[in-house]
């Protein structure tokens, strides 16, 4: 044997330490060696788990394109919410800002991963499947309730952390699946997955966090057993709203090796009932629809088969774009009341044509025709009448009691007719309701707005046409004050007179004519009866007739000469007045009325366009 001196304890690498160790230990020994490898797992194990790759420097991937009508429904949806602002309110439209909020958050993430969380009820197993999926003892089982308190992700992929910043889980609870089969499965290369904690927990903010999730993710796998899968708040709170979504839904039966028999088949057909009635499609027979299947978390059968079907869902690429679009269809469901009208709402011609009819009714068109057809008439009396009839409707003008002119005022009382203002207002409501029936409330409400608005001021603005025309008592129509003082314009005034025809001139000259020869003839008698001229009555009585006659017969033949052109005249004048009424109702009525369904009409095809291709038929 060698003794070992001092000098040879100074050997090694000029550390002072043996065979170079600065700690001084011996390795060149089994045990030693032994203990070393004990130390290190040791210290493997103790040692907090290091940061995800995805922590350690956040990588941000472009959503690729979309293909398909995506895009295009995102975008009629983004114009339907933008043409909508000024006529709803922010909380009917929050839905559909939401939806696009998150569309747009969701595309500028990574599309190479697909984030499927992993939700039950207290019990259910959904960490025991969670840890089963992923291969190794991630999420927390045991019989503390709730065992699951803040939500843990796997990702099989780098690249994931913007998704996880988005989904707020903290770096601590980001994890790898366990190198193994199931972490090099290239079918599940860029899956995330997500374990919840439980919806029914006593703890408010675990259901929060549930809701929060639910929200973001890209699809979900409810995780129920025989016991609770039946349970309300489950089918009523998550199943049946979300029933829009199953083609991103996955419902899995756990605990089956706790049912005897036949009783696990019982149970699913069960749950399959319960899923038909809260409206959610079964993925049967190469259908698309949510995905049902039964399995065992605990003994693992049944595993594999939905590892191979997420493979198959996360390979595809596609759940990002079928949760959005999912989205898209309940934002537009929910808004579908008040965009579908009932019916084809809008103004017709027969509408317009009725508002016209009222506002030259208000205005009257038809008094201002007549009374232009009745000057017309007045001023052919005037000229080719007798001079003895002209002073005695001069006398009739003077207002004297018992003039025609009274009691015709007097057979008409103002007060029982209705003022013009009121006929405005009336036929405004009227076109308002015709236009705003069928719509929805709101549009409706719009219209009905745009109507009113307008209508301000437009009893005002006839009432300066009635004026101009001219329209004898018109001032009877304005509307009154409580001391009967009207509270319009007062409209009163003669029509202007009306152009003669050519013919008036010649009419006028007969008809002095014949009053010459009654004065002539009546001069001669009275020259004969006091004997200044010679005695013979059959010449001027003869002339005297004649002009006597002759007077009444060139008025009557005027008179019916100027009835066709006196009537036209008149038409004249109310046709020029309702065109009058007619524009200015058009413009501040109509035209008001007619934008708003135009904007109504534009919103609605925005709308057709986000539903035309939905995916899950609403």
């Amino acid at each position: 044997m060698t003794a070992v001196t001092d000098e040879d304890h100074g050997k090694g690498d000029g550390t002072g330490k043996p065979d170079g160790r600065a700690d001084g230990r011996w390795d060149d020994g089994l045990i030693a060696r032994r203990a070393a490898a004990a130390e290190a797992r040791e210290a493997e194990e103790t040692a907090p788990p290091p940061p995800a790759e995805d922590d350690a420097e956040p990588q941000v991937e472009a959503y690729a394109p979309a293909e398909g009508p995506l895009p295009t429904r995102l975008d009629a949806l983004r114009e339907l919410v933008g043409l909508s602002r000024a006529r709803l309110d922010r909380e009917t439209l929050a839905e559909a800002g939401r939806v696009l909020d998150e569309a747009a958050a969701r595309q500028r993430l990574s599309s190479r991963h697909t984030v499927i969380a992993v939700a039950g009820a207290t019990g259910s197993g959904k960490s025991t499947l969670f840890n089963a999926l992923a291969g190794a003892p991630i999420s927390d089982t045991g019989l503390r309730r709730p065992t699951t308190s803040q939500p843990i992700a796997c990702s099989w992929t780098d690249g994931a952390a913007g998704l996880l910043d988005r989904l707020a889980v903290p770096g601590r609870l980001r994890r790898r699946p366990h190198p193994g089969p199931a972490a090099f499965d290239e079918a599940l290369q860029g899956l995330v997955l997500v374990d919840l904690p439980d919806h029914d927990s006593a703890a408010t903010e675990h259901r929060d966090q549930v809701d929060r999730v639910l929200a973001l993710v890209d699809a979900v796998i409810w995780v129920v057993d025989p016991e609770k899968y039946a349970d309300a708040a489950l089918h009523e709170r998550y199943l049946r709203p979300l029933a829009g979504h199953a083609e991103v839904t996955f419902v899995v039966l756990n605990q089956t090796d706790r049912l005897p028999g036949e009783a696990a088949d019982l149970v699913l057909d069960d749950l399959r009932r319960l899923l038909d009635e809260d409206g959610i499609a079964l993925g049967e027979h190469g259908e698309p629809g949510a995905t049902v299947m039964s399995l065992s978390a605990l003994t693992g059968d049944g595993v594999p088969e939905l590892r191979e079907m997420i493979g198959r869902f996360v390979s595809d690429r596609t759940a990002a774009t079928r949760r959005l679009s999912a989205d898209v269809d309940a934002a537009a469901a929910r808004l579908r009341k008040v965009y579908v009208a009932d019916g084809r709402p809008g103004l017709g011609e027969r509408a317009r044509e009725e508002f016209t009819d009222r506002l030259a009714e208000a205005v009257g068109a038809a008094a201002a025709g007549q009374a232009a057809e009745r000057e017309w008439r007045r001023n052919a009396s005037r000229a080719c009448g007798t001079p003895w009839l002209r002073l005695w409707r001069w006398y009739e003008n003077r207002g004297l009691p018992g003039s025609l002119d009274r009691m015709g005022q007097a057979l008409t009382p103002p007060e029982e007719e209705l003022t013009a203002r009121q006929r405005v207002e009336q036929a405004v409501r009227i076109v308002a309701d015709d236009a705003a029936d069928g719509l929805p409330g709101p549009w409706a409400q719009a219209v009905r707005e745009a109507a009113f608005t307008g209508a301000q001021g437009l009893p005002e603005a006839l009432d300066e046409l009635a004026a101009k025309a001219g329209t004898p008592g018109a001032s009877k129509r304005g509307g009154g004050t409580e001391t009967g003082r009207s509270t319009v314009p007062q409209l009163g005034g003669r029509p202007p007179k009306p152009p003669r025809p050519k013919w008036w001139p010649a009419a006028v000259l007969a008809q002095a004519s014949m009053t010459l020869l009654q004065i002539f003839g009546g001069l001669w008698l009275v020259g004969q009866i006091i004997g200044v001229l010679e005695p013979g009555l059959v010449t001027p009585a003869l002339i005297m007739l004649a002009g006597v006659v002759g007077g009444p017969l060139v008025e009557w033949a005027c008179a019916a000469a100027i009835r066709g052109p006196a009537r036209r005249y008149g038409q004249d004048a109310e046709r020029r007045l309702r065109e009058a009424a007619a524009g200015c109702g058009r413009a501040r009525v109509l035209d008001p009325v007619a934008a708003e369904l135009v904007r109504y009409r534009e919103v609605r095809e925005r709308y057709v366009t986000v539903t035309e291709f939905s995916t899950t038929g609403r």
